[in-house]
């Protein structure tokens, strides 16, 4: 375990009032995993909400998958564990029901494996972004009297690989590639379609596993 000064994920009264009335708009602050730097070692907090569990623990590359090895405990406490920037994770659940057990992907994790694999990725969201330039222009090309003309994609679908056809393009491969398409074609705006993540590119993104993970 690693050693962490007060966590950050704990759930306050408040917090947990919000929740279940659906009005926490920043509920990926208190659920998923969070690097810590504070303490005297770095590691990672992990929080989940798994109201019908009879115990949870978090399993990774770090501990062997050891469902031993890092308990999380209940009613607002967190799970730190030496966890890193890029270690892969799950839940491991025993359920109250007959004592079903199975290994959950983290629904607010920021980063997945690539499909097929279905792990999470522990991840900042520290990224610095570079788009001043669109930024200032915006609204000119988003103009109500501005022309209109979207193409609709699902990126998983819209092209694979040349090389190896079941290989999923990533965003920084595939953008210069469909922004030239719909240019050539004459739309103005591209509109994904669900870029949570999603293992089975077949649904077009609707049976997602991330809701915070592209």
């Amino acid at each position: 375990m690693s050693a962490v000064a007060a966590p950050r994920l704990v759930m306050s009264g408040h917090d947990l009032y919000l929740f279940r009335e659906g009005t926490h708009s920043r509920l990926y602050e208190k659920l998923g995993a969070h690097v810590s730097t504070e303490g005297v070692a770095s590691g990672t907090e992990f929080g989940v909400w798994a109201p019908n569990a009879a115990s949870v623990s978090v399993v990774g590359d770090f501990n062997g998958w050891d469902p031993r090895a890092h308990p999380m405990k209940q009613a607002g406490d967190s799970a730190g564990t030496r966890a890193k920037q890029g270690s892969i994770y799950k839940f491991h659940i025993v359920s109250k029901h007959a004592g079903y057990r199975v290994d959950k992907a983290d629904p607010y994790a920021f980063r997945a494996e690539t499909a097929p694999r279905t792990g999470s990725v522990v991840w900042g969201l520290d990224y610095k972004w570079n788009d001043e330039e669109w930024m200032r222009t915006r609204a000119k090309h988003n103009a109500l009297d501005a022309p209109h003309s979207v193409y609709e994609v699902h990126l998983g679908s819209w092209m694979r690989s040349p090389d190896n056809p079941t290989e999923v393009l990533g965003f920084r491969t595939i953008a210069p590639m469909l922004a030239e398409y719909v240019k050539k074609m004459g739309f103005t705006h591209v509109e994904l379609m669900p870029i949570m993540e999603h293992p089975f590119y077949g649904s077009w993104g609707y049976q997602c596993t991330g809701y915070f993970a592209p």
